[in-house]
């Protein structure tokens, strides 16, 4: 991954000379919370990286339906699959051209080479490219690919087949996700060549609506449209991402129209929105989840009874009530509860201090004990203020005995330190991917998710991995709930985390940006205009 000290000193030049005054109703002005943590989202994790990149520069071999969440064509436009589940065969998509910029310009379309480049770089150590840029590949690794991908055969030039191990039930959606994107394999060769294979990273080229231009690192990015865009004419030839962590910050700057679209409003600024006749909020149903993980791997948190304690501590309604303003319902499973295999009937932890005071005692800290606490220094629709629900979470906890020191960091920072595992109980949170349960109950929770780094409880519990494994084996959707649900007993039990909410997705536009659309997955610029 792309360090923040490497990207500090890193400033792209201007592919095409910059206009002092772009004409307006050719520019489109997005107020990103965060920095990129790099331009190649086989590296990242993070949101606002996915957009910057892979919703932005890149495509998939699939997308997925904004209705249901099914995965439809996009780089292939179709695909079969074999009877016992282990073979994937797709066709893909002729005629796609790849963007350019001034150190490569490709000399044919995309085709299977593309696709077998960008798997192999993430599943096969020896591969030229596995560790430029000091690449993790956290959900390539979370979703255990590199074990479970036997071969990728290239067939001719528009047909790839896969050969799996075993057979995947949440396979299909997986290449929908933003570290799926496929990358040149051309431009690849020629940097390997010139000795300059980072810039595959730091200087994108894809088959996406958009080009990079330029990056200043906590600042601006600048994008341009790519005008052979295979699935359609891009409307807005002059893309900007104006990078405002601050949601106060945002809002003022969507009033005074120095950008048109801002994500994750505040719950507090939806009247004020909804007033201006100038600007339109927006929201969808969201798969997502906002937690609090305990890191079991650090005492006192690996004790289940400590891990209990602080469940029954913390007033999740009132926390719900204060910070989501009805943005969000209270959470008590991974799973949100509109996804297949989401228990119903699983019990929460009710706010009990008195049951939280006994179980502490029971494990040996009956007058509590120090910690820390990591909050978030993003607002996401699982969670739209985590300074706010830190504090809610620190006045409970103290009233039981546990002082908590609220801590946080830059984004990235954060990122890295959960993956390592520095923190002793940090807020984080998740939105689906690809629609699958498994996107939620084996990455965030799986015992090989802890080395990737998405699991930022550090949990791992045998007996709930075989279930979750075992559901991503079966085909039966009927089945696969039976074993989610079974699962998510023991997530109750053990509670390595302190669930909160399940949070809608919110945004806001000025009122004449047309074509502009979120879904479950990320953002889409390719339609998006100003009337």
């Amino acid at each position: 991954m792309l360090t923040r000290k490497f990207l500090t000193g890193l400033l792209f030049s201007t592919l095409f000379p910059a206009s002092a005054a772009l004409a307006a109703e050719s520019t489109l002005v997005y107020c990103s919370v965060a920095s990129p943590e790099s331009f190649n989202p086989q590296l990242a994790s993070s949101g606002p990286t996915f957009v910057a990149s892979s919703q932005t520069l890149y495509n998939r071999l699939v997308t997925f339906d904004p209705k249901d969440n099914s995965p439809v064509p996009s780089l292939a436009t179709s695909w079969t699959i074999s009877p016992d589940g282990k073979t994937y065969t797709f066709t893909l998509r002729k005629g796609v051209k790849f963007n350019s910029n001034k150190y490569f310009t490709p000399t044919r379309d995309f085709n299977a080479d593309d696709v077998i480049f960008s798997v192999m770089r993430q599943k096969d150590a020896n591969n030229p490219y596995h560790n430029v840029s000091h690449g993790s590949y956290e959900y390539f690794n979370d979703l255990e690919l590199s074990s479970l991908i036997k071969e990728v055969n290239k067939l001719d030039d528009y047909h790839v087949q896969f050969v799996l191990t075993k057979p995947d039930a949440a396979f299909l959606a997986d290449w929908g996700m933003d570290f799926a994107s496929i990358l040149s394999a051309q431009y690849a060769d020629a940097m390997l060549k010139k000795g300059t294979p980072e810039y595959v990273d730091t200087w994108p080229i894809g088959t996406g609506p958009y080009a990079l231009q330029q990056y200043k690192v906590d600042s601006l990015i600048r994008y341009i449209a790519n005008p052979n865009y295979w699935d359609g004419a891009v409307p807005t030839k002059h893309l900007i991402f104006s990078i405002t962590p601050d949601v106060q910050t945002r809002l003022a700057k969507l009033e005074k129209n120095e950008c048109q679209i801002i994500p994750a409003p505040s719950p507090v600024q939806f009247d004020a929105i909804k007033k201006d006749k100038d600007l339109t909020l927006h929201s969808i149903d969201g798969l997502s989840v906002g937690y609090l993980a305990f890191n079991t791997e650090k005492k006192p948190f690996d004790n289940v009874l400590v891990r209990q304690a602080l469940n029954y501590a913390v007033d999740k309604k009132a926390i719900v009530d204060a910070v989501f303003m009805g943005s969000g319902t209270v959470a008590k499973s991974p799973i949100p509860p509109t996804m297949m295999g989401y228990k119903k009937d699983l019990p929460d932890y009710d706010y009990n201090p008195e049951k939280a005071r006994a179980l502490l005692k029971q494990a040996g800290f009956a007058n509590g004990f120090e910690t820390n606490l990591w909050s978030m220094p993003v607002q996401r629709p699982y969670n739209p203020n985590s300074r706010r629900i830190a504090e809610m979470i620190q006045s409970d906890w103290a009233k039981v005995g546990v002082k908590a020191k609220i801590v946080t960091w830059e984004w990235g920072e954060y990122l890295s330190g959960l993956r390592k595992g520095e923190h002793a109980t940090a807020l984080y949170g998740w939105m689906s991917d690809n629609g699958d349960p498994d996107n939620f109950a084996d990455t965030l929770l799986s015992c090989g998710s802890i080395k990737s780094g998405s699991n930022a409880a550090h949990w791992c519990n045998k007996d709930y991995d075989a279930l979750v494994t075992k559901a991503k084996e079966t085909s039966d959707p009927a089945a696969r709930a039976k074993l989610y649900q079974q699962a998510q007993t023991i997530f109750y039990q053990q509670a390595p985390w302190l669930t909160l909410a399940n949070g809608k997705t919110f945004y806001a536009t000025r009122s004449n940006v047309t074509g502009y659309s979120v879904s479950l997955m990320g953002s889409d610029f390719s339609k998006a205009k100003l009337n």
